[in-house]
Protein backbone atom coordinates (compact mmCIF):
# COMPACT_ATOMS: atom_id res chain seq x y z
CA UNK A 1 0.00 0.00 0.00
CA UNK A 2 1.42 3.35 -1.45
CA UNK A 3 1.85 6.36 1.57
CA UNK A 4 -0.76 8.60 -0.18
CA UNK A 5 -3.61 5.05 0.26
CA UNK A 6 -2.16 4.48 3.93
CA UNK A 7 -2.92 8.83 4.61
CA UNK A 8 -6.16 8.52 3.39
CA UNK A 9 -7.32 5.17 5.12
CA UNK A 10 -5.70 6.79 8.23
CA UNK A 11 -7.88 9.90 7.84
CA UNK A 12 -11.15 7.83 6.85
CA UNK A 13 -10.83 6.30 10.18
CA UNK A 14 -10.11 8.83 12.22
CA UNK A 15 -13.05 10.84 10.83
CA UNK A 16 -15.45 7.55 11.56
CA UNK A 17 -13.84 6.80 15.33
CA UNK A 18 -14.90 10.91 15.38
CA UNK A 19 -18.71 10.26 14.33
CA UNK A 20 -18.91 7.55 16.66
CA UNK A 21 -17.72 9.22 19.61
CA UNK A 22 -19.97 12.25 18.77
CA UNK A 23 -23.00 10.06 17.93
CA UNK A 24 -22.77 9.05 21.82
CA UNK A 25 -22.11 12.10 23.28
CA UNK A 26 -25.29 12.75 21.27
CA UNK A 27 -27.35 10.14 22.68
CA UNK A 28 -25.80 10.84 25.93
CA UNK A 29 -27.07 14.18 26.32
CA UNK A 30 -30.70 13.19 24.60
CA UNK A 31 -31.80 10.50 27.12
CA UNK A 32 -30.19 12.25 29.89
CA UNK A 33 -33.46 14.01 31.28
CA UNK A 34 -36.60 11.45 31.65
CA UNK A 35 -39.94 12.97 30.42
CA UNK A 36 -41.70 10.56 28.74
CA UNK A 37 -43.41 8.73 31.43
CA UNK A 38 -42.90 5.07 31.99
CA UNK A 39 -45.70 4.56 34.66
CA UNK A 40 -48.69 2.76 34.23
CA UNK A 41 -47.07 1.72 31.00
CA UNK A 42 -48.34 -1.41 29.36
CA UNK A 43 -46.96 -3.88 25.72
CA UNK A 44 -49.17 -5.58 23.05
CA UNK A 45 -47.01 -8.33 22.07
CA UNK A 46 -47.50 -7.49 18.17
CA UNK A 47 -45.61 -10.51 15.27
CA UNK A 48 -43.26 -7.58 14.44
CA UNK A 49 -42.29 -5.94 18.07
CA UNK A 50 -43.92 -4.79 21.51
CA UNK A 51 -46.14 -1.64 21.06
CA UNK A 52 -46.46 0.69 24.13
CA UNK A 53 -49.45 1.22 25.67
CA UNK A 54 -51.81 2.86 27.89
CA UNK A 55 -55.13 2.81 29.07
CA UNK A 56 -57.19 5.51 31.04
CA UNK A 57 -60.77 5.82 32.02
CA UNK A 58 -63.49 4.18 31.63
CA UNK A 59 -66.63 4.66 29.17
CA UNK A 60 -66.77 4.45 25.12
CA UNK A 61 -62.99 3.71 23.67
CA UNK A 62 -60.99 6.43 21.85
CA UNK A 63 -57.50 5.19 20.59
CA UNK A 64 -54.76 8.49 20.13
CA UNK A 65 -52.71 7.98 17.12
CA UNK A 66 -49.50 10.25 17.32
CA UNK A 67 -47.93 11.86 14.07
CA UNK A 68 -45.17 10.13 12.36
CA UNK A 69 -42.68 12.74 12.73
CA UNK A 70 -38.88 12.03 14.36
CA UNK A 71 -39.24 12.28 17.61
CA UNK A 72 -43.50 11.73 17.89
CA UNK A 73 -44.96 9.72 20.34
CA UNK A 74 -47.93 9.50 22.47
CA UNK A 75 -46.33 12.49 24.87
CA UNK A 76 -48.04 14.84 22.24
CA UNK A 77 -51.57 14.03 23.84
CA UNK A 78 -50.23 14.31 27.19
CA UNK A 79 -52.70 17.68 27.66
CA UNK A 80 -55.90 16.44 26.41
CA UNK A 81 -55.74 12.54 27.90
CA UNK A 82 -56.54 13.01 32.02
CA UNK A 83 -60.03 14.96 30.30
CA UNK A 84 -60.49 12.64 27.99
CA UNK A 85 -60.51 9.86 29.92
CA UNK A 86 -63.47 11.33 32.82
CA UNK A 87 -66.19 9.83 29.89
CA UNK A 88 -64.10 7.50 27.83
CA UNK A 89 -61.55 5.01 28.24
CA UNK A 90 -58.50 6.60 26.32
CA UNK A 91 -55.99 4.12 24.59
CA UNK A 92 -52.33 5.97 23.77
CA UNK A 93 -49.68 3.66 22.10
CA UNK A 94 -46.41 4.84 20.46
CA UNK A 95 -46.47 3.11 16.69
CA UNK A 96 -43.99 0.63 16.04
CA UNK A 97 -40.47 2.24 15.89
CA UNK A 98 -41.58 5.24 18.13
CA UNK A 99 -41.08 5.96 21.56
CA UNK A 100 -40.98 3.40 24.12
CA UNK A 101 -42.14 0.93 21.53
CA UNK A 102 -39.59 -1.36 20.05
CA UNK A 103 -37.63 0.18 17.01
CA UNK A 104 -36.55 -2.73 14.60
CA UNK A 105 -34.50 -2.61 11.81
CA UNK A 106 -36.83 -2.65 9.21
CA UNK A 107 -38.85 -0.93 6.55
CA UNK A 108 -42.04 0.76 7.26
CA UNK A 109 -44.67 1.70 5.99
CA UNK A 110 -48.44 2.52 5.96
CA UNK A 111 -49.77 -0.89 5.27
CA UNK A 112 -47.61 -2.08 8.42
CA UNK A 113 -49.35 0.72 10.45
CA UNK A 114 -52.92 0.07 9.11
CA UNK A 115 -52.44 -3.61 10.08
CA UNK A 116 -50.43 -2.87 13.74
CA UNK A 117 -53.81 -0.75 14.63
CA UNK A 118 -56.15 -3.13 13.40
CA UNK A 119 -55.01 -5.81 15.34
CA UNK A 120 -54.65 -3.49 18.13
CA UNK A 121 -58.62 -2.80 18.13
CA UNK A 122 -59.18 -6.16 17.76
CA UNK A 123 -56.71 -8.13 20.50
CA UNK A 124 -56.68 -5.26 23.09
CA UNK A 125 -59.48 -3.05 22.79
CA UNK A 126 -62.09 -5.15 21.57
CA UNK A 127 -64.92 -2.71 20.73
CA UNK A 128 -65.68 -0.38 18.05
CA UNK A 129 -63.17 2.59 18.49
CA UNK A 130 -63.17 6.29 18.01
CA UNK A 131 -59.74 7.35 16.48
CA UNK A 132 -58.28 10.47 16.97
CA UNK A 133 -54.88 11.03 14.98
CA UNK A 134 -52.29 13.49 14.58
CA UNK A 135 -50.56 14.54 11.21
CA UNK A 136 -48.95 11.35 8.78
CA UNK A 137 -51.04 8.84 11.32
CA UNK A 138 -54.26 10.03 9.83
CA UNK A 139 -54.32 8.05 6.63
CA UNK A 140 -53.40 4.99 8.91
CA UNK A 141 -56.86 5.28 10.63
CA UNK A 142 -58.36 5.93 7.16
CA UNK A 143 -57.17 2.77 5.58
CA UNK A 144 -57.39 0.68 8.97
CA UNK A 145 -61.45 1.85 8.88
CA UNK A 146 -61.56 1.27 5.06
CA UNK A 147 -60.58 -2.33 5.26
CA UNK A 148 -62.68 -2.85 8.09
CA UNK A 149 -65.13 -0.41 9.06
CA UNK A 150 -66.91 -2.94 12.01
CA UNK A 151 -63.82 -1.82 14.23
CA UNK A 152 -64.04 2.11 14.04
CA UNK A 153 -66.50 4.42 15.11
CA UNK A 154 -65.42 8.35 13.99
CA UNK A 155 -62.60 9.60 12.69
CA UNK A 156 -61.23 12.48 14.12
CA UNK A 157 -58.12 14.15 12.06
CA UNK A 158 -55.63 16.90 13.79
CA UNK A 159 -53.87 18.37 10.72
CA UNK A 160 -53.93 15.36 8.23
CA UNK A 161 -50.97 15.79 5.36
CA UNK A 162 -52.42 17.36 2.11
CA UNK A 163 -53.23 14.57 -0.17
CA UNK A 164 -51.06 15.65 -2.93
CA UNK A 165 -47.77 14.60 -0.42
CA UNK A 166 -49.37 11.06 0.17
CA UNK A 167 -49.25 11.03 -3.34
CA UNK A 168 -45.39 11.39 -3.33
CA UNK A 169 -44.05 7.23 -3.63
CA UNK A 170 -40.47 6.33 -3.04
CA UNK A 171 -38.32 7.59 -6.08
CA UNK A 172 -34.49 6.70 -6.31
CA UNK A 173 -33.53 9.93 -4.23
CA UNK A 174 -35.20 8.83 -1.71
CA UNK A 175 -34.73 5.46 -1.67
CA UNK A 176 -30.70 6.30 -1.69
CA UNK A 177 -31.66 9.01 1.19
CA UNK A 178 -33.65 5.78 2.81
CA UNK A 179 -30.26 3.38 3.03
CA UNK A 180 -27.57 6.18 3.77
CA UNK A 181 -29.80 6.86 6.92
CA UNK A 182 -30.10 3.24 7.75
CA UNK A 183 -25.61 2.87 7.74
CA UNK A 184 -24.41 2.32 10.87
CA UNK A 185 -22.07 5.40 11.51
CA UNK A 186 -22.83 8.15 8.89
CA UNK A 187 -26.90 7.49 8.78
CA UNK A 188 -26.78 7.60 12.81
CA UNK A 189 -25.20 10.89 12.49
CA UNK A 190 -26.79 12.43 10.12
CA UNK A 191 -30.36 11.44 11.97
CA UNK A 192 -28.28 12.95 15.13
CA UNK A 193 -28.06 16.32 13.24
CA UNK A 194 -31.91 16.01 12.14
CA UNK A 195 -33.35 15.14 16.09
CA UNK A 196 -30.87 16.93 18.09
CA UNK A 197 -32.44 19.66 20.40
CA UNK A 198 -31.85 22.40 18.30
CA UNK A 199 -33.23 20.76 15.21
CA UNK A 200 -36.43 20.48 17.62
CA UNK A 201 -36.21 23.60 18.76
CA UNK A 202 -36.32 25.30 15.45
CA UNK A 203 -39.49 22.58 14.48
CA UNK A 204 -41.55 23.73 17.66
CA UNK A 205 -41.26 27.45 16.86
CA UNK A 206 -41.89 27.35 12.99
CA UNK A 207 -44.16 24.42 12.51
CA UNK A 208 -45.35 23.09 15.78
CA UNK A 209 -46.45 26.24 17.60
CA UNK A 210 -47.70 29.17 17.11
CA UNK A 211 -46.82 31.28 19.81
CA UNK A 212 -43.65 30.96 20.77
CA UNK A 213 -44.34 31.75 24.29
CA UNK A 214 -45.65 28.64 25.20
CA UNK A 215 -43.53 26.33 24.33
CA UNK A 216 -42.27 24.42 27.15
CA UNK A 217 -38.71 22.88 27.53
CA UNK A 218 -40.04 19.64 28.23
CA UNK A 219 -42.07 19.62 25.25
CA UNK A 220 -38.81 19.71 23.48
CA UNK A 221 -36.92 17.09 25.54
CA UNK A 222 -39.46 14.74 25.49
CA UNK A 223 -39.20 14.82 21.66
CA UNK A 224 -35.83 14.64 21.74
CA UNK A 225 -35.79 11.43 24.05
CA UNK A 226 -38.54 9.49 21.99
CA UNK A 227 -35.83 10.35 19.26
CA UNK A 228 -33.20 8.22 20.73
CA UNK A 229 -34.76 6.14 22.89
CA UNK A 230 -33.09 3.18 23.96
CA UNK A 231 -30.88 3.63 21.37
CA UNK A 232 -29.99 4.62 17.77
CA UNK A 233 -32.52 2.22 16.00
CA UNK A 234 -35.25 5.33 15.88
CA UNK A 235 -32.86 6.12 12.82
CA UNK A 236 -35.24 3.84 11.20
CA UNK A 237 -38.30 4.77 11.45
CA UNK A 238 -37.03 8.32 9.85
CA UNK A 239 -35.74 6.57 7.22
CA UNK A 240 -38.62 5.07 5.60
CA UNK A 241 -40.38 9.05 6.94
CA UNK A 242 -37.97 10.64 4.77
CA UNK A 243 -37.43 7.74 2.20
CA UNK A 244 -41.65 8.06 1.38
CA UNK A 245 -42.15 4.63 2.66
CA UNK A 246 -45.37 6.33 4.68
CA UNK A 247 -47.09 7.40 2.24
CA UNK A 248 -50.26 5.81 0.60
CA UNK A 249 -52.55 7.30 -1.73
CA UNK A 250 -55.89 7.11 0.75
CA UNK A 251 -58.40 9.36 -1.54
CA UNK A 252 -60.06 6.03 -2.90
CA UNK A 253 -60.84 4.68 0.69
CA UNK A 254 -61.55 8.52 1.57
CA UNK A 255 -64.17 8.14 -1.04
CA UNK A 256 -66.04 5.03 -0.20
CA UNK A 257 -65.90 5.26 4.16
CA UNK A 258 -69.52 5.99 5.51
CA UNK A 259 -68.08 6.76 8.98
CA UNK A 260 -68.23 10.05 10.73
CA UNK A 261 -65.18 12.31 9.72
CA UNK A 262 -63.89 15.77 11.48
CA UNK A 263 -60.76 17.54 10.67
CA UNK A 264 -59.09 20.01 13.51
CA UNK A 265 -56.71 22.23 11.76
CA UNK A 266 -54.45 24.43 13.30
CA UNK A 267 -55.59 28.35 12.18
CA UNK A 268 -51.93 29.03 10.83
CA UNK A 269 -50.45 25.57 9.68
CA UNK A 270 -49.18 26.28 6.34
CA UNK A 271 -51.95 25.63 3.42
CA UNK A 272 -54.34 24.30 5.93
CA UNK A 273 -57.15 25.66 4.22
CA UNK A 274 -56.45 23.95 0.97
CA UNK A 275 -56.15 20.82 2.68
CA UNK A 276 -59.35 20.70 4.69
CA UNK A 277 -60.88 21.71 1.39
CA UNK A 278 -58.85 18.46 -0.52
CA UNK A 279 -60.46 16.20 2.28
CA UNK A 280 -63.86 17.62 2.09
CA UNK A 281 -64.40 17.07 -1.81
CA UNK A 282 -63.40 13.84 -2.16
CA UNK A 283 -65.69 12.93 1.10
CA UNK A 284 -68.69 15.75 1.10
CA UNK A 285 -69.81 14.25 5.04
CA UNK A 286 -66.57 15.58 6.23
CA UNK A 287 -66.54 18.52 8.92
CA UNK A 288 -64.28 20.64 9.75
CA UNK A 289 -63.18 23.41 12.63
CA UNK A 290 -60.02 25.70 12.84
CA UNK A 291 -58.04 26.10 16.18
CA UNK A 292 -57.10 29.59 16.47
CA UNK A 293 -53.47 31.14 16.90
CA UNK A 294 -51.76 27.62 16.67
CA UNK A 295 -50.08 24.84 14.12
CA UNK A 296 -49.13 21.50 13.78
CA UNK A 297 -50.10 20.72 17.23
CA UNK A 298 -53.11 22.74 19.01
CA UNK A 299 -53.79 19.57 21.46
CA UNK A 300 -50.53 20.57 23.36
CA UNK A 301 -50.25 24.29 22.53
CA UNK A 302 -53.91 24.94 22.97
CA UNK A 303 -55.38 21.87 24.87
CA UNK A 304 -59.09 23.15 26.51
CA UNK A 305 -59.47 24.75 23.21
CA UNK A 306 -58.87 21.40 21.20
CA UNK A 307 -60.51 19.48 23.93
CA UNK A 308 -64.14 21.67 23.27
CA UNK A 309 -63.62 20.44 19.04
CA UNK A 310 -63.34 16.86 20.29
CA UNK A 311 -66.31 16.80 23.07
CA UNK A 312 -68.36 18.58 19.70
CA UNK A 313 -66.99 15.63 17.78
CA UNK A 314 -67.63 12.91 19.81
CA UNK A 315 -70.76 13.52 21.41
Amino acid sequence: MGQKAKTLLALATIATATIHIINRVEYSHATNKKIIPSAGNRYYEWRFGKIKYTIRGSGTPILLLHDLMPGSSSYEFSKITGSLSKNHEVYEIDFLGYGLSDKPNMTFTNYLYVQMVSDFIKNIIGRKTDIIATGDAFPVAVMACHNDSNIVRKLIAINPPSLFQLNQIPSKQTKILKLLMDTPILGTFIYNLHTSKTAFTNLFQNDFFYNSYNIEEKYIDAYVQAAHIPDYHSKHAYASYVGKYLNANIVHALKEIDNSIYLIAGEFKHDNKNIVDNYIYYNHAIEAAYISDTKQLPHLEKPDETLSCLDMFLC
